[in-house]
Order: structure tokens, then sequence, then C-alpha cells
């Protein structure tokens, strides 16, 4: 019997009562993290998709490449004055993998530290970027997301954009080596565009204890609307695994570790130039 004017409305006011119950009576589950997958596909996923569908108009290929069960490491490159890609990577690939995985991302020590964000974070299955972490997840079978470049990466000035900077120790890769487990790199084109940063306050970012203070185009100059994201055009390509189990011996072996750390930069970086000559317009259809 088809539904009548109405009943798809009823359905949704029924179901977010019933999910406002399960919430006050405490009858849902988090992991040891904090993840709390029902808030994060109830809330916080939904949002995201407004961002990454709509507003970004993102395309994702590759997917194929990420392990339909089972641990990976995904690698990719940073951006965007303020961390965007994270949240829309880990939302685009559950909507768009085949079995709607949760990409468990590994955040900088200033994220834990800051009050609203540091639950969020953990809410939405993140935990620090330290080694013990990220094996104890790969270990139990997580897709786990990394950004090497860290600040470096998302504070860069537009005019180095899309320049991958330095990985650092490698610290992602021994984690990946001592586990076993296949890093699968990927590129992200369209984050740089979205707050262009012109400049770096220094003086102000030391006073706040910020990594930077940023100028953009539209911030500081137009206050809380210099927040609001640019509508770049988003392309994310998933790259072919690069397969780590033959190498578990070498996790401490400086050599091995900053070969592959290299090899993972240059194929994401490789991928990035790619995507940019598919994407001549940034703020294209």
């Amino acid at each position: 019997m088809p539904d009548r004017p109405g009943d798809q409305w009823d359905r949704r006011v029924a179901n977010g009562l019933a999910f406002l119950r399960r919430r006050l009576a405490g009858d849902y589950e988090v992991d040891e993290f904090g993840f709390d997958p029902e808030l994060t596909d109830a809330v916080f996923h939904p949002l995201l998709r407004l961002l990454y569908r709509d507003w970004f108009r993102t395309e994702v290929s590759g997917v194929e490449h990420v392990p339909v069960d089972g641990p990976a490491l995904v690698v990719g490159n940073h951006s965007g004055t303020v961390a965007l890609d994270a949240l829309i990577l880990s939302a685009a690939l559950h909507d768009k993998h085949p079995s709607h995985r949760y990409l468990r991302l590994l955040g900088a020590d200033l994220v834990f530290r800051m009050p609203v964000v540091s639950e969020i974070a953990r809410k939405t299955g993140g935990t620090v970027a330290c080694n013990p972490d990220a094996e104890r997840l790969l270990g139990g079978g997580d897709l786990v997301g990394v950004f090497p470049e860290g600040f470096k990466g998302i504070g860069k000035l537009y005019a180095d954009r899309y320049k991958l900077q330095r990985f650092g120790r490698g610290g992602f890769v021994s984690a990946a080596l001592r586990t076993g487990t296949p890093i699968v790199p990927v590129a992200i084109v369209g984050g740089e565009e979205i707050y262009p940063m012109l400049a770096d306050i220094k003086p102000l970012a030391r006073l706040l204890k910020l990594p930077y203070f940023p100028v953009t185009p539209t911030f500081p100059w137009l206050g809380p609307l210099g927040m609001v994201p640019l509508p770049s055009k988003w392309l994310i390509e998933f790259c072919p695994p690069i397969p780590t189990a033959h190498l578990t011996d070498s996790a401490d072996d400086p050599l091995v570790v900053f070969n592959l750390a290299d090899q993972v930069r240059e194929t994401i970086q490789q991928t990035v130039h790619s995507l940019l000559e598919r994407r001549p317009d940034p703020f294209g259809p």
C-alpha cells in the first residue's frame, strides 16, 4: 500500500523522538575511544553531507581501492586553513564505500585540548595522532585516517597551495608496518580555496597559543561571516593500496620508513597534479 501524504514525515518525527529518548536514557554505545556511531550517523554526517555534496560538489573516485573490511591506513594531503578536508573525507568515504566504513581520524594534540571540539572529535571517531592509538585501531580492523603534513599543511599560504609539505618522521608508516596494514594514499583537491590564507599574523598566533593566525579575503574583516567557506569544487581520489605485510620486521628501520613515507607523499603529489588538470576552474560546476 503506497504511503499517504504525511506518512513520511510521521516516520521522521517518530524516529527523531525515539532517537532523543535513547540519548536521554543513555541507551547507546561508545567504544573505548569515545566513538559514537549513532550520533555520527544521525547528526554529524548529515551536516557534512550538505557541505561535501551540495556546497563543494565533491566528486569521489577510486573508492574501490579502500578495503571492504579489515584495517587500512588512509593517508591524505592537508590544506584549507581549517581542517575541513579531514571531516569531508570521512563523510564522503562513509557514503561512497559499499560497506559504509567509518574513518577513524588521527588529530593533533591541540584538537583534543579545545573544550567543544575535543568532544566532537571523540564522538565522531577521532583520537590523538600517536602510534599506540593508531596501532590499537588498526589491530582492531579499523580504517584509520592520517594527515602527516599536520599544521604545516593546513597553515600554509595560498601562494604555496597544493605543494605537499614535509611528512615529518614517518610515524604513520611505522604504525602500518608494525600491524602489516596496507597504506591507501588519497589526494584531495578543493580544500586550498575555501579559506585562501594571504598572511599569517605570527605575534597574534603566539599570543593566542595557536599554530598560526590566518588572514584571508574574508577573515577577520567580515567577522563570523568570514568563517563561511568559499564554494570551491572538490575532487577526492583514492590511490591503489601499498602493501606492508612483507615489511613488518622493518618497522624500526629509519631507511625503510623514510622510503615508504616518501613513496606515499610522491603518490599523493602526483595525483593532486592530475586532479588539478581535471579541474581547471576552482569554482566551476
